[in-house]
């Protein structure tokens, strides 16, 4: 499978990785990095984790409403949510993984109807696409 870049965004970590900064090389977001405590950081800033979290609420939200949208499935109402847990440990054959649960609310959609809404989001959501087959994804309707 070949993939055609319609937008490329740059990002850039300096200091220690998990302990120093993320920016976006134009400017528009820095992120002050830090470990979380069970990590054993200070927990004091931010970290991956939290920062693939939101980008894979934010996008799969957004592949869902694509999804109902384009294939005539119903509507993602406004007020519709995801909310990504994403979870960080020791993987059994070294290293460390990925863990990752996301609650899907489609208040007001028929259930049959948001079943099929949130199975197309995965079809179409690129972080669903890059996790495929490479971490555990849950996927709880609410």
């Amino acid at each position: 499978m070949s993939v055609d870049p319609k937008y490329w965004t740059e990002a850039q970590a300096t200091g220690g990785g998990r302990n120093g900064l993320a920016k976006l090389t134009d400017g528009k977001l820095t992120v002050t990095m830090t470990s979380p405590k069970e990590l054993g950081g200070n927990g004091a800033g931010h970290n991956p984790e939290e920062l693939f979290a939101i980008g894979y609420a934010a996008c799969y939200l957004g592949a869902m409403r694509f999804a109902a949208s384009s294939e005539k499935l119903g509507t993602v109402p406004e007020d519709a949510t995801v909310n990504a847990h994403v979870g960080i440990g020791p993987r059994s054959d070294g290293g460390f993984g990925l863990k990752v649960k996301l609650v899907v609310k489609l208040p007001g959609v028929e259930k049959a109807v948001a079943e099929k809404i949130v199975e197309r989001g995965h079809f179409i959501c690129p972080y669903s696409n890059a996790t495929k087959g490479n971490i555990e994804v849950e996927t709880e309707l609410a």
